[in-house]
This record gives C-alpha cells, structure tokens and sequence, in this order.
C-alpha cells in the first residue's frame, strides 16, 4: 500500500494520549549544607556573637595547703564583637494569566512556576552561604586555621593535619564532587579505602568517623562544573551548632506568606498587562561562632591519577 494511504505516526501522535511529567530542573542539588546546619532564628534580623578577648585571663591554683592568697580574676569580653545581619535573596515570578488559565491541565503551571524558582532561590542560598564575601563560610575562616596541601593532591595526612584544627567535636568535611574522587583516589593509592555511613538515606564516604558531605558550590578553579580534568578547590572542616560553639544558619521566623524557614512567596497583584506577580524572598546569613569551629584546607589539586601495576 502506498505511503501516502496511510496515517504517519507523526500525525497520529497529535491525537494520542501521552505520559507527561513535572518540568525536570537539572540544576537543582541535594543541598547537604543547609540540612546540616544548625539555625538559629533572628527575631530582630542581627545577631552579635560575644566574644572573651583573653581565654587565659582567669587564674587558678591547686593547693592542699590554704595559706596561699586566692588569685583575682575576671574574664573580658570583646568591645567591639562581630554583627550578624540577614541578608535577601530576591526575585519576582511572572506569569501570564492566560497561561495559567488555560494550560494547567495536568500540572499547575504557576505552582510549578514557583516550584523551579524557589529551588533556584534555594541553590543560590546555599551557594552564597559559602562564598558570600560577608558572611560566606570561605571568607570567615580565620587566619590560623588555614592550611596547605603537601603535594597538591588531597591525602590522608592533609585530611588529618585538618583535623587537628577542627578536632572540638568536628562535625563533617565539605568537598567539591573532584575533591572527593581525588581523595578517595589517593586513599585506594594508600590501601586506606576510607568507610561510609548513611545520612538522610545516602551514603557518604568517611575519614576518621567523619562525614565528607559533597556541594559543588565549592568551586574548582572557580567553576561548579569545570570542563578540564585538573584545577584547585578547597575542603572545609566545620563544626556546627550553637551548644557547641560552632557554626550555625541564621533565618528571619515568622514572614508573612512563609513556605519554608526564611523563605515567603507573596502575590504582588495583576498588571494592566494580565500578568501575576509573586515576590519570592529567603533571608539567611551564617555565623561562626568561635574561631576553631572552622578550618580550610587550600590548594588542593584534583586532576592528579594513578596507574596500578596488575
């Protein structure tokens, strides 16, 4: 039978049910940091962290005898301490109302809308959580508590020596994806291969009992995605939490039209356009509470490989 006689599978496609799924969004990462986190709610959006100035101004003796005169002593705390402010993350969702009107059968396509920008609010959190240049983990590591690889590649010793900095109750590491692979690369290199443990129903690799939690907001060469094999990056040792002394998030409670700590979703009206606006907000900041909560171990090299003899 001829061609021509016969209905295309391309036409016939247009009257065909089809299975349809939500918008799929690529960019969007598990986010390991902000569920790791401790956060603190700011009720008056600043937080001052209070500080002793000298840790070794108190004075105390250890005698059987009671002759000896008891020693005076205060402790002084910081004049001048560190302030906290929240800091927005911002955007507004339009829509067109005739979109909204008559395509959202099976999906919503506004809560859809809102969907893929607040997990793009969201990624951008947690991105501004490290590399913010006020408030950004990788910008509050103290001076003392930066160290070197030793050869370029992350090794065990270098994973150790970060320890040494963190070693109050560290919680977990944090790592580019390539930061990871090279390390584990040069444990299997050692014959350490190092050991996992489950959180939040996925496995992490583990060095001395500690997490090594994966973000590629921790850039290699500046890139969450680096085309070339090699590069730089860096892994941060953390301790969190505010009984500990550690780092913590801090959120604005209570917004109106709140979603999620921090984060609100207010209808802003309708244009002499048709088109509906939401105002999407997060207010977030992160605080290091004392200096050793936090260490980073620079310099490190993750395009290095080895070859094993059979």
């Amino acid at each position: 039978m001829p061609e021509a006689t016969t209905l295309g599978e391309r036409a016939a496609f247009q009257l065909a049910n089809v299975t349809k799924t939500p918008p799929q969004y690529g960019a969007i990462t598990p986010r390991w940091l902000v569920r790791l986190l401790d956060w603190k709610p700011l009720e008056a959006g600043t937080l001052r962290v209070n500080r002793v100035v000298d840790e070794k101004s108190v004075e105390v003796i250890c005698d059987q005898k009671d002759t000896h005169a008891l020693p005076g002593s205060f402790v002084n705390y910081d004049e001048k301490p560190r302030e906290y402010t929240l800091n927005s993350i911002s955007t507004v969702l339009g829509v067109q109302t005739k979109v909204s009107d008559l395509f959202s059968n099976p999906y919503d396509q506004i809560r859809e809308q809102l969907r893929l920008t607040i997990e793009t609010v969201k990624e951008r959190q947690e991105s501004e959580l490290i590399n913010n240049s006020g408030y950004g983990l990788l910008n509050n590591v103290p001076g003392s508590q930066h160290i070197q690889t030793r050869k370029g590649a992350p090794t065990p010793d270098d994973l150790d020596e970060l320890i040494t900095k963190v070693w109050k109750e560290p919680s977990f590491f944090l790592a580019h994806p390539r930061a990871i692979a090279a390390f584990a690369r040069e444990c299997t290199r050692r014959g350490v291969p190092p050991a996992t443990v489950t959180l939040f129903g996925t496995p992490f690799l583990v060095w001395r009992g500690i997490p090594i939690i994966p973000t590629d907001k921790l850039h290699v060469d500046g890139k969450a995605k680096p085309v070339a094999p090699g590069g730089k990056t860096s892994i941060l040792l953390l301790r969190v939490g505010e009984k500990k002394q550690g780092v913590i998030g801090l959120f604005q409670p209570g917004l109106p039209g709140e979603q999620t700590p921090g984060l609100s979703v207010r209808f802003m009206g309708i244009n002499d356009k048709a088109v509906a606006s939401y105002l999407i907000s997060l207010y977030c900041s992160a605080a290091v509470l004392t200096e050793d909560a936090i260490a980073v171990l620079e310099g490190v090299e993750v395009g290095n490989y080895h070859e094993y003899n059979k």
